[in-house]
């Protein structure tokens, strides 16, 4: 706590704190407050974040073809310290991947049940199952993960290539210079800081639903208030602990051996599902995805007086942002050594490719169980969405082995995540980050994992769904506008990298120590 950056620090953890204070001392005027402010920014915002979750992949595509994708992160000399396959497996377990755990079976159905008003679409219906499956690529494909390439890429490169400090403001040097350092960067770490716990609690809030789900169907405690503390404070004291343990000593054991669960479990299911129905159902809604990319990605209800896009679409661009923004610095620093177009590979092309995959089987598998049996919606109305994931789990063979395996490659992705995020929170609370000494201490990752952990009980407490949807969009509002920054300095850099590229001479030296 020595090295604690006091102007990033405090004001957003007093202002998370201050939250959880009112929410237990008056949750109506708690409740009250945090949804007008929900209603008024998705209101008001919601067409900033479907514009600039599609400037992100366009950038993306752009960015890969231009001169700087021949760059090396950290200079020519700079020899990676990680393979390709850790690499890999570290970003799509690190990034969005606790979301796809629950999402991935239990969105469809929202979606095939309720699809948005505005466009007439009959529930429960062909098309209903189309729209739904090509809603979920829309979700869980490219511009999600364009939505993090980019902030992160533009770290990786002001960090190790201009010699820039460990701080977000780093990310705006190319349009700012010399004027983003001191209390302007500060300033921007402290508000990223606010929008990633925010952030942050709603994808723990999801992932202890997840987990209450698959509790509950392991040995019938009733998922609630009692049973989701208890298994946030399990997931607390994990992640804590393997946060303090150092990044990189776990999470590359961690992460491969929840690379191969993922293969494994999707695999299982391809194989013993409705298979012929998962792979035509994919192919004629990939197609349906494509030919309305713009349609669906600009979709904001507003001419239908539609609550749909806010309800949904803006919630993940909005939760993807939160992320995103932080996200970006622990995905810039095991970057190095790489060249720009396998981190575009690895950040955005690939981790796509396997969101769709994971959504067109699980996905579809839920899809096929409504279509054919419609039980699964009413479990989805009257038990919720962590019941209705495990009754489609529950129907498929070995149930007894597959549902323990899911449980645990929801825990660890989650524990994954969080350590990774825990580290970067950290660091830019911290002073004395550089390449050559990259952990912060264990006090104010413990304190953040803390905070957090609490949050996301009372949010998932008070409100459920509703709650996380409502810590996503409140987070997200600064973090897409910094985002849109960033995305103008990267378009800055990639007209001339060499103008802005300040590589270290002694490259090896660094390589050794960041490894």
């Amino acid at each position: 706590m020595k090295k604690l950056k006091h102007g990033v620090f405090w004001p957003p953890f007093l202002l998370v704190l201050a939250a959880a204070i009112v929410s237990f001392t008056n949750k109506d005027i708690f409740i009250a407050v945090t949804t007008g402010a929900n209603d008024w920014l998705i209101a008001n915002f919601g067409w900033v974040f479907s514009i600039a979750g599609l400037i992100m992949v366009f950038v993306c595509v752009a960015v890969y073809f231009s001169k700087l994708g021949k760059v090396r992160i950290g200079g020519e000399k700079a020899k990676p310290f990680l393979s390709y396959r850790n690499w890999l497996a570290i970003t799509i377990t690190t990034t969005i991947a606790a979301g796809l755990t629950f999402w991935g079976i239990t969105e469809p159905i929202y979606h095939l049940i309720w699809p948005p008003e505005s466009l007439g679409i009959e529930p429960n219906s062909t098309e209903a199952a189309i729209f739904s499956m090509s809603t979920m690529y829309l979700h869980w494909t490219i511009t999600p993960y364009a939505i993090y390439c980019v902030p992160a890429l533009m770290f990786a490169f002001a960090y190790y290539n201009m010699k820039r400090p460990f701080s977000l403001g780093s990310t705006l040097a190319p349009l700012l210079g010399k004027r983003i350092d001191g209390k302007w960067g500060q300033a921007i770490d402290a508000v990223c800081l606010y929008t990633l716990a925010l952030g942050m609690a709603s994808t723990m809030g999801t992932g202890i639903l997840n987990l209450a789900g698959g509790v509950n169907y392991v040995s019938g405690a009733e998922s609630g208030p009692t049973v989701w503390a208890i298994i946030a404070i399990v997931v607390m004291v994990t992640f804590v602990i393997s946060a303090a343990s150092g990044l990189m000593k776990g999470i590359r054991i961690l992460s491969d051996i929840n690379i191969k669960l993922f293969v494994f479990i999707i695999v299982y299911l391809f194989i013993i599902g409705p298979t012929s129905y998962l792979l035509n159902l994919g192919t004629e809604s990939f197609g349906n995805y494509l030919t309305n990319f713009f349609d669906k990605s600009l979709f904001t209800g507003a001419a239908g007086e539609d609550q749909w896009p806010q309800a949904w679409t803006t919630f993940y661009w909005a939760n993807w942002f939160s992320w995103a923004a932080i996200t970006a610095l622990f995905l810039g620093r095991i970057a190095y050594g790489q060249t720009v177009r396998s981190f575009i590979l690895v950040n955005f092309a690939i981790p796509a490719l396997f969101g769709g995959i994971w959504m067109t089987i699980f996905g579809g598998s839920a899809i096929y169980k409504q279509m054919s049996e419609g039980a699964i919606g009413d479990i989805l109305v009257n038990s919720g969405p962590e019941a209705l994931l495990y009754a489609v789990l529950g129907a498929i063979p070995f149930a007894q082995i597959i549902i323990p395996i899911y449980i645990f490659i929801v825990f660890i992705t989650f524990v994954t995540a969080a350590d990774s995020t825990l580290a970067a929170m950290g660091g830019i609370s911290s002073t004395g980050i550089t390449p050559s000494s990259p952990e912060p201490g264990t006090l104010i990752k413990v304190i953040w994992g803390v905070t957090i952990s609490v949050v996301a009980w009372m949010m998932i407490s008070f409100a459920q769904i509703d709650g996380i949807k409502m810590l996503s969009n409140l987070g997200g509002v600064p973090a897409v506008l910094l985002g849109l920054g960033v995305v103008l300095a990267l378009i800055k850099v990639a007209k001339s990298p060499e103008k802005y590229d300040a590589t270290l001479e002694d490259d090896e030296e660094i390589s050794e120590k960041v490894s």
